[in-house]
């Protein structure tokens, strides 16, 4: 997982400076995208301890993402993107995992100040959130309910292809179990930031 997001941040920063140059407005308004970024926050689900007496926690906001979708330019100050994603976060090991994952679609609008920058928000639903292991953590398993939350976000493009965005991301997930013929409702927070590329073609 760690390598994973080491080849994220490095592909991140060489989009950036390889295709660095002038901004123009698109040319054709719709265009398909494709991202991935890193993410960091929300409640600890789960801690996985190392034999060396390391330890890592998995936790509602993080870590992976990868996204793909289309994002429409209205004139030269709006747009709007739609996309679908994968969101993962992971405490791996020789003998077994614990992940929690999830699949976000998200409806964003944005206002553009300058042809470089745009900034904006929308609306996130999360789908088929699940906590499992399997090897040493074979005990850990619990489903969440599908959730929808709020995202605020800015971008800036390198280049008509290339863009880097920050962004906060609210939202709470609920999973409900019962006791004593009673049903009870846990709630974790999953408010997270995260970097993200962009490459829009």
């Amino acid at each position: 997982m760690k390598k994973i997001a080491f080849v994220i941040a490095v592909a991140i920063a060489s989009f950036g400076s390889a295709q660095a140059q002038t901004q123009a407005p698109a040319a054709n308004p719709l265009r398909f995208v494709v991202g991935a970024g890193l993410t960091a926050g929300g409640d600890k689900l789960a801690t996985a301890k190392y034999s060396n007496g390391g330890s890592i926690d998995v936790r509602a906001g993080g870590m992976i993402a990868f996204l793909a979708g289309v994002d429409y330019r209205v004139n030269q100050e709006f747009s709007f993107q739609g996309t679908v994603g994968f969101h993962v976060d992971q405490a791996s090991a020789r003998n077994g995992d614990v992940t929690f994952k999830r699949f976000p679609i998200e409806v964003l609008a944005y206002f553009h100040p300058t042809d470089k920058m745009r900034i904006g928000g929308g609306v996130r639903y999360v789908s088929s959130p699940k906590l499992n292991g399997d090897g040493f953590g074979a005990g850990v398993y619990q489903e969440f309910d599908n959730t929808v939350g709020a995202v605020v976000e800015g971008e800036y493009f390198f280049s008509p292809n290339v863009g880097l965005k920050l962004r906060y991301v609210k939202e709470e997930y609920e999973s409900s179990y019962v006791y004593r013929r009673q049903t009870f409702v846990e709630k974790t927070k999953g408010d997270h930031v995260g970097i993200f590329g962009n490459f829009y073609f």
